[in-house]
């Protein structure tokens, strides 16, 4: 695999189970650049091992006044710089690519498996967690995967250079071949608390980064309430507590890179020491005491990957291991579905709360807990993030057809739906049985405004659907987006549509022109609602009162205003105890649940 041949058309199925199971999984899926890079290490690093033998064989053949051996080495020598710079520069072009495309490996099934759970991701990683996985920790598992090669070629070398100087000089190469074993190994004692203090820096950075992306995605809120300052110093806090982590983390490895160098510098000395005297006893020549010194002093190069390869586990183990946390996440419900892909048609029906929807009507759901609400809207779409009952339209369990099929019969917008930036035709470019055009879905959704708001933050777009949504389009107002999010689920014309508050943030008179127009574009289409506003639940031809997980009752508005007390409590926001004229009965504050105001909204909400 080259890098110019990424994305990987399928990046496998990754062994998530642990995070050393991940990084092994990875290496064994690049065995072909793994080898690749081994052996343009061995050639670099034999060459340069190769050196010391040359230079020791040259200042002998000086001290013998031999031209013709000093002549044989130079070419020797030359051999021996030209492996050096080929196998270096192929071996860096071998690195970089097994870093790149592991890299890429991970982010491609993370991207896929954030595709797979959809909004259920969210809801059991931190969002915080995973930017940081699909950021920094897949360049620290490239990093490993990457230098797992390049170590194996020091290591070779270190043991063939280890065996070469005791066949070519027994009393210094054994000192050689077990000093260096010391030297490459004395760091292990160390990498455990070096590997904790690690950990802790990048639990802390992880909590700083989701503390900076919540705060970046409530700026409007936190100016709206004046608490820049609030966050700002919560985030200046764990800020600091990031970099007293890192600086202790640090001061470890510091300790660990003095070792790599006192050690080997030891080494030397005594091999230097224990060499004069052999060569004053003429037990070995100059020659041989300058190679056995030059190629101690080589060996410090293949040693810096010892310390490198344990680095790089430290740092990619507890990243492979979050990964393979997201990548190990699976739905409670097989997307493949056990039934063939069909359009199924008809009422929609929860088993769990009773919940129904006559087909081609729309249908008002009054539910006091909003997050509850959000559940059984989910559960409405099929193959939800908790398992539960599956969801029938008309006869056909949602949860057993597959998940596309699933979604193009049921669309379900929730009430903090997502605008990716780019034109606003290509923002409406989704899936669509093509019966809505844009322009409808725009009107009934009164987005006449948007449109001019966009044409007048935008260089040269005459035409607003060439115009330019920002990034989840912050350039808007929380109306304005969510007016547009209701205009593109509109274009798609499912069979279901399932909206959760699509009109909360919007004032009265453009919710009363939405329902108008959500009714006239969806006649003839089952459209559910979630919402306690009074403008559309009086525009809804049935109306479904959801109360601890069960329907309590239903109707239309006005006969459920009048006759049932739960009901009143949410759209009407009455007090929590409060006695019902005419009824003789005390609503509690376990009765009394809260919902929307009945008084006009004249302002469009800024968040």
């Amino acid at each position: 695999m080259q890098i110019q041949d990424l994305p990987y058309s399928d990046p496998g199925v990754p062994d998530a189970r642990s995070g050393p199971r991940l990084l092994w999984w990875l290496w064994r899926n690049q065995a072909g650049g793994q080898f690749k890079a081994l052996v343009w290490g061995l050639l670099h690093f034999v060459s340069v091992a190769a050196l010391p033998f040359c230079v020791g064989l040259a200042v002998q053949a000086v001290v013998d006044r031999s031209g013709t051996r000093l002549a044989l080495t130079g070419g020797l020598m030359l051999l021996c710089g030209t492996g050096v710079a080929v196998g270096d520069t192929f071996l860096h072009r071998a690195a970089v690519t097994n870093w790149i495309t592991a890299a890429a490996r991970v982010q491609q099934l993370l991207a896929r498996k954030a595709v797979h759970l959809g909004a259920a991701l969210t809801r059991r990683v931190a969002a915080g967690e995973v930017v940081a996985v699909s950021t920094g920790d897949v360049e620290k598992i490239g990093w490993f995967v990457e230098a797992l090669s390049r170590f194996g070629a020091a290591a070779l070398t270190a043991v063939a250079v280890c065996a070469g100087l005791v066949v070519y000089q027994p009393a210094l190469g054994v000192l050689v071949a077990v000093g260096l074993p010391v030297v490459a190994l004395a760091a292990l004692p160390l990498l455990p608390r070096a590997t904790r203090r690690a950990d802790v820096q990048r639990e802390k950075a992880g909590r700083a980064t989701e503390l900076a992306s919540d705060t970046v995605a409530g700026l409007r809120v936190l100016r709206g309430i004046g608490g820049e300052e609030l966050f700002l110093d919560r985030y200046r806090r764990a800020s600091q507590e990031v970099r007293h982590a890192a600086v202790r983390s640090a001061r470890m490895w510091s300790l660990i890179a003095v070792l790599q160098v006192l050690l080997p510098g030891l080494l030397l000395i005594t091999v230097v020491w224990h060499g004069i005297g052999l060569a004053r006893q003429g037990r070995i020549t100059v020659g041989e005491l300058v190679t056995v010194y030059s190629a101690v002093m080589i060996l410090h190069y293949p040693l810096q990957h010892f310390q490198e390869i344990a680095m790089a586990y430290s740092f990619s183990r507890p990243s492979a291991r979050r990964a393979a946390r997201v990548l190990s996440l699976e739905r409670p419900t097989a997307t493949g579905g056990s039934r063939p892909a069909e359009a199924p048609c008809g009422d929609l029906y929860d088993p769990g709360t009773g919940l129904l929807a006559p087909a081609g009507l729309l249908t008002a759901v009054v539910c006091g807990d909003p997050d509850a609400a959000g559940r059984l809207a989910e559960r409405l779409g099929g193959h939800p993030a908790e398992p539960g009952s599956p969801v029938l339209l008309g006869t056909v369990p949602l949860d057993e057809l597959p998940l596309d099929s699933a979604r193009t019969a049921v669309l379900v917008q929730d009430k903090d739906p997502v605008l990716l930036s780019g034109t606003l035709r290509e923002l409406l470019d989704v899936p669509a049985s093509g019966a809505v055009r844009p322009a409808d879905a725009l009107a009934a959704a009164q987005c006449q405004d948007v449109l001019d708001a966009l044409v007048q933050g935008s260089v040269d777009a005459a035409d607003p659907m060439d115009a330019r949504v920002t990034e989840r389009g912050r350039s808007l107002s929380g109306g304005q987006r969510q007016r547009l999010a209701l205009a593109r689920s509109l274009i798609t014309d499912p069979e279901v549509l399932v909206l959760d508050e699509p009109t909360s943030a919007v004032d009265s008179h453009t919710e009363t022109r939405i329902a108008d127009g959500l009714r006239r574009l969806r006649s003839g289409r089952t459209t559910v609602v979630f919402t306690s506003s009074p403008l559309l639940l009086d525009r809804a031809d049935r109306v479904v009162l959801v109360h601890e997980g069960e329907v309590l009752a239903t109707g239309v508005h006005r006969e459920l205003v009048a006759c049932e007390p739960r009901y009143r409590a949410v759209v009407t926001r009455e007090p929590e105890e409060r006695e019902v004229a005419g009824a003789g009965v005390r609503l509690t504050g376990q009765d009394a649940l809260v919902g929307a105001s009945t008084e006009p909204r004249e302002i469009e909400e800024s968040a």
